[in-house]
């Protein structure tokens, strides 16, 4: 990826030529000499579709680490904090209703989630239950990462504790007017986490990482002067 980052917008080129390194692959089974467990718990040779899906992640992702910086407000302290990313792989695969997922470690820091790599492409998260789909691909991820790297320095709109989340009193009109006038993101947007972004103000919509139904939409703002 590092080497070879085709594919990615010059945003998300520029934050892994900075933030980005490569560590050396760690000895690992190879996909094809595993046995992994069907939809039945049976154990059967990996398929065609895991081993290539998984082998290519391995090679395009593997010992890829970077830190991505985020600015927060704890009342009405600002705080730039980092978030360590690591994309290695680990050994659990799961049998999916359609395809097959694999895991890999994600977001350094003790989370309730398992980070998984859909065999169709897209990164999602399980919750002790079904694949949860957060982006339509590492790519759309690694993109996201990117552009909220590049907002660091800006103000995340209060009040907020340790995440920008849109203020209470905001309504839903006065959201929807707010998106209407900005332009959207699409490298780093999918069904299920999109962003809008101009000069002044940037704004992400997503869905949580929760096996509620149906997944609640949450919301970040940022703007260069803190006012929307």
């Amino acid at each position: 990826m590092l080497d070879d980052p085709d594919g990615l917008s010059p945003r998300a080129q520029a934050f892994l030529c900075r933030a980005g390194t490569r560590q050396p692959d760690q000895p690992r089974l190879l996909t094809d000499l595993m046995q992994v467990p069907d939809r039945s718990g049976r154990l059967i040779a990996a398929p065609l579709e895991l081993t290539v899906r998984r082998e290519g992640f391995a090679a395009r992702f593997g010992g890829l680490r970077y830190d991505v910086r985020r600015s927060v407000r704890i009342g009405d302290e600002r705080l730039d904090t980092l978030r360590r990313w690591q994309f290695d792989l680990l050994d659990m695969v799961r049998a999916e209703r359609r395809g097959w997922s694999f895991a890999w470690y994600g977001e350094r820091v003790s989370s309730p989630v398992l980070y998984l790599a859909h065999t169709d492409g897209r990164f999602g998260v399980s919750a002790d239950g079904a694949f949860l789909e957060v982006c339509p691909s590492i790519n759309h991820l690694i993109e996201g990462h990117a552009l909220m790297d590049e907002l660091y320095d800006w103000e995340p709109v209060p009040p907020s504790s340790l995440e920008a989340w849109v203020p209470s009193d905001m309504t839903n009109a006065h959201l929807g007017e707010l998106l209407a006038a900005l332009p959207p993101v699409p490298e780093t947007s999918g069904p299920c986490d999109r962003w809008w972004r101009s000069d002044e103000v940037a704004i992400r919509l997503f869905q949580g990482w929760t096996g509620s139904q149906p997944r609640p939409t949450w919301v970040m703002i940022w703007s260069r002067n803190g006012q929307i």
